[in-house]
């Protein structure tokens, strides 16, 4: 793989949080053996998108209880719009990216 298509493969698993877990996973799963940047990148966004994955169900139980688990799913939506994007940027400079926050569920 080229440089360029390393880091397009990379931040395409970062910017792909946007719609869930499934790209970081996909391209994790078909790059993980091509290239070893592409496969940190995509296991730390898929890490961060499955944390965020336990958040929105936590937050769905407790929504029956407490109306504030609606906001706060709206606010957790809205950090991962913002992660994602800052490591889609990271990653097209050419730098690994670290999320402050993520479980290492995939390793």
């Amino acid at each position: 793989m080229t440089d360029d298509e390393i880091r397009q493969w990379a931040g395409l698993a970062h910017l792909g949080g946007v719609l869930g877990f499934l790209p970081a996973l996909v391209i994790w799963l078909v790059h993980k053996d091509r290239s070893a940047f592409v496969a940190q990148e995509a296991r730390e966004a898929l890490n961060f998108q499955l944390t965020l994955l336990v958040g929105y169900i936590a937050l769905a139980l407790l929504g029956n209880v407490l109306w504030v688990a609606t906001l706060l799913s709206f606010a957790l939506w809205v950090v991962a719009i913002v992660f994602s994007v800052m490591g889609f940027q990271a990653v097209n400079r050419g730098q690994a990216y670290r999320y402050p926050f993520a479980l290492k569920l995939v390793r």
